[in-house]
């Protein structure tokens, strides 16, 4: 089809419906006059085999993916803003308290003070939206003039800032919308009305986890680490707030009581011995080997919704250690000090805490 309709087919075509008389060579004015046509034409049949592409869930892209779920009730979750705490001092160290709004910024990043959490305690809002505000610690300055502000620290995060949802997430929640109906509080409906919810990465639901009516969901945050306290509770109040929980004040049908709960980490520590080609160091590969096995953690929370359980395999981490360059082996890996696999509970994901690499001889 597409062949058929090219700018080459398109203009032959058309002059061959010229008279044989008129002369139709390259740069002549019937070829000059018919060439932007067929060129035309040409961009338009491109743009029509496009069509069917971005007109169905599985293929569609950007804006286009967005209005296909939309039309099913599923929406794009939008980017959000870091809400990190800062503490404020004046002199001899003392809690310091300044305005709401002032503003502060720190790597290029700017904070707005939003909220008075405690006495020279603020939430600072990330003016720029995404994951970048999750990052800086540390001394902050202030863009106002503020008489008595002696020192400014940002240190933990209230609040983690997310990018806008990827297209594979949006057809991923769209697929589970279509393929596992939800309907008064079934097992689906959790997921769907949880997983909507912005900074949510995935839910596992347990009914009658603690007797008739009782229901438990868990959630890992859309980072796919564990989910902060305030969105924890955000949750809950939206689904089943804890004052009079059963009752329908949330989303949550009456007479569910409904426990909303963030995953766990369990620490895992990684030790192998490896056997290095001639030249190559313990200390030349280990950043690298630190970056694939925290990426195989990486990986497996990634599925930790799909699965009842997460393993942390240690076939799995020698074959990626297999592929750094300048290892030759990889012999007697433990995993938490165990030469078998480690299975993580249905609550828990994996974190790497440390690898340690022994050199063995060749």
């Amino acid at each position: 089809m597409e062949e058929e309709q090219s700018y080459e087919a398109i203009l032959e075509r058309m002059l061959d419906k010229v008279p044989a008389d008129i002369d139709k060579r390259e740069n002549s004015v019937i070829w000059n006059a018919l060439a932007p046509a067929a060129a035309e034409l040409a961009m338009s049949y491109i743009w029509m085999n496009q069509i069917p592409t971005l007109a169905f869930a599985d293929t569609a892209e950007g804006e286009y993916l967005e209005r296909r779920t939309a039309e099913f009730g599923t929406n794009r979750k939008k980017a959000t803003a870091a809400v990190r705490r800062g503490l404020f001092y004046g002199e001899n160290e003392t809690a310091f308290d300044i305005p709401i709004g002032s503003r502060f910024f720190i790597d290029d990043l700017h904070y707005m003070a939003t909220e008075r959490l405690s006495a020279g305690q603020y939430s600072l809002t990330c003016e720029e939206l995404g994951t970048k505000g999750n990052d800086p610690n540390g001394a902050i300055l202030s863009l106002n003039t503020i008489p008595g502000l002696e020192q400014a620290i940002m240190t933990d995060i209230i609040a983690a800032g997310e990018e806008e949802e990827s297209d594979e997430s949006l057809r991923s929640r769209h697929y589970q919308m279509v393929n596992e109906p939800a309907f008064g509080g079934n097992i689906s409906d959790y997921r769907h009305k949880i997983n909507a919810i912005t900074g949510v990465g995935g839910t596992k639901v347990f009914p009658v986890w603690n007797g008739g009516g009782s229901v438990k969901c868990v959630f890992i945050g859309a980072n796919f680490l564990k989910p902060d306290n305030a969105l924890v509770a955000s949750i809950q109040e939206e689904i089943d707030p804890e004052v009079n929980q059963g009752q329908g004040l949330g989303v949550a049908p009456i007479g569910h009581v409904v426990t909303i709960e963030g995953v766990e980490e369990t620490s895992i520590e990684i030790e192998t011995s490896l056997t290095l080609e001639n030249g190559v160091s313990i200390r030349s590969v280990e950043d690298n080997i630190k970056e694939i096995c925290d990426q195989y953690m990486h990986d497996l929370r990634q599925m930790w919704e799909n699965e009842s359980n997460l393993v942390v395999r240690t076939s799995q981490i020698e074959a990626r250690i297999l592929n750094v360059s300048g290892v030759l082996d990889v012999a007697d890996t433990l995993i938490n000090g165990q030469s078998a696999n480690i299975e993580i509970t249905a609550v828990n994901i994996p974190m790497l805490e440390e690898v340690i690499l022994n050199e063995s001889t060749p």
